[in-house]
């Protein structure tokens, strides 16, 4: 199926910030055509990283718009929000709404991901600004919550809550806390800060059964504990929104699969953001991500590459978690190192540098304050990106600033 000829009709399915910053994308790189930016929810794309972390220890939160829609319509963007697709055409190249069929020639797939939920009932999740307003009420001072998943939401979740007041205990099916992104040793020292805040962290234990008796909850555990709570909250990933693609005859495989320009099985169709597994030259494996940067990173790819631009994607992952006074960040994708090292620096940051067996830099993660774990962090992607031979003893050397070896690694 041809895509040589030049788009005129863009449609984009999913309002959020990938789907809002690839419309305005397009608009920079040129494009006149008409675009239809679709979206289910009722309020135009806000930054989602606050809802879990400064939102929930505050009294109330604004949302972040990166633009308005008066910004979106001058840059003559057709914004519909409340709107659901409930099909898409790939013959007629159209999608259908519950307001009518929308044509495209070229379609953005921008879906996101939903909360995998728990079959309990009583459960509080954790997505959208209406879930952190709804949750924001219930983390009273003096209550008891319990978190289910120790990942990134459900500890920043227990911070905000910690930081409200309330008594905290987080349960986590796995052997230790953040297991899926973050490297042991630093795993360790975050878990080590909410024990400080007094949260109680019981990992290898689920919930298996959860009783409303009168107005709190009692949660039997698998171990054949009990803790009786006022509120529960599940942060226990989340699944790639891909119905509407599989049900189009898109290829869908853990995420709607995309070639390395974000091209779906229909070269007309592009994917990006939660929802699109693609390849990673690095690994040469296939991933899906989500993150806030990730969703801008591929939302520039995608508006390249929808206008015919032979642009592969190439960005670092990266990932970040306020909780208290720390900051937890990791650049490249965990699990790809064959070895690592340790830098512990004087002002409390520690840094794990994942390594391949050509000691090229594939992999870090790091926890401290925050100024100085960004600081690291950013050299750290940089050193990612160059992909050459490093020194592990410099590595490790904390009186080596990281700058020095970037410098003499890209010179």
């Amino acid at each position: 199926m041809s895509t040589s000829a030049e788009p005129q009709r863009i449609v984009v399915v999913g309002a959020g910030e990938c789907g809002t910053h690839a419309a305005m994308a397009l608009r920079d790189k040129g494009f006149d055509g008409s675009i239809t930016l679709i979206g289910r929810e009722s309020v135009h794309a806000y930054e989602r990283p606050p809802l879990s972390k400064g939102a929930l220890s505050a009294e109330e939160t604004e949302l972040v718009h990166p633009w308005s829609p008066e910004q979106l319509a001058e840059a003559g963007i057709d914004l519909q929000l409340g709107v659901e697709v409930t099909g898409i055409d790939l013959a007629a190249g159209t999608v259908t709404t519950d307001a009518g069929e929308v044509p495209w020639d070229r379609l953005l797939l921008a879906l996101g991901s939903d909360v995998r939920r728990l079959e309990l009932d009583d459960v509080t999740y954790l997505r959208t600004h209406e879930d952190a307003a709804a949750l924001r009420e219930l983390l009273r001072p003096e209550g008891h919550l319990l978190v289910i998943g120790a990942g990134f939401i459900g500890l920043e979740i227990a911070a905000g809550a910690r930081e409200r007041g309330m008594e905290v205990t987080v349960v986590e099916a796995g052997p230790r806390a953040l297991g899926r992104i973050v490297p042991q040793e630093v795993a360790e020292q975050v878990v080590a800060l909410h024990a400080e805040h007094g949260v109680a962290l019981r990992t290898s234990t689920l919930v298996t059964d959860l009783r409303r008796e009168g107005g709190r909850l009692r949660a039997l555990l698998s171990d054949g504990d009990e803790v009786v709570v006022d509120v529960v909250v599940a942060g226990v990933g989340a699944a790639p929104t891909t119905a509407l693609a599989a049900a189009a005859g898109l290829v869908v495989d853990d995420g709607i699969v995309v070639d390395e320009g974000l091209r779906t099985s229909d070269p007309r169709v592009f994917a990006a953001g939660d929802c699109a597994s693609f390849p990673d030259a690095r690994s040469g494996g296939r991933v899906r991500l989500e993150s806030w940067r990730n969703a801008h990173d591929q939302a520039v790819t995608v508006a390249a590459s929808m206008l015919g631009e032979e642009q592969a994607h190439a960005a670092v992952p990266w990932f970040w978690s306020d909780q208290y006074d720390q900051m937890l960040s990791v650049a490249g994708l965990p699990g790809t190192g064959e070895r690592s090292v340790l830098r512990h620096r004087d002002d409390g940051v520690l840094l794990h540098l994942g390594l391949d067996a050509a000691d090229r830099l594939v992999h870090a993660a790091a926890v401290g304050p925050g100024a100085s774990v960004a600081k690291d962090i950013r050299v750290a992607e940089k050193l990612i990106a160059a992909a050459v031979p490093l020194d592990p003893e410099q590595l490790a050397d904390p009186g080596v600033p990281l700058r020095s070896i970037l410098k003499a690694a890209t010179a």
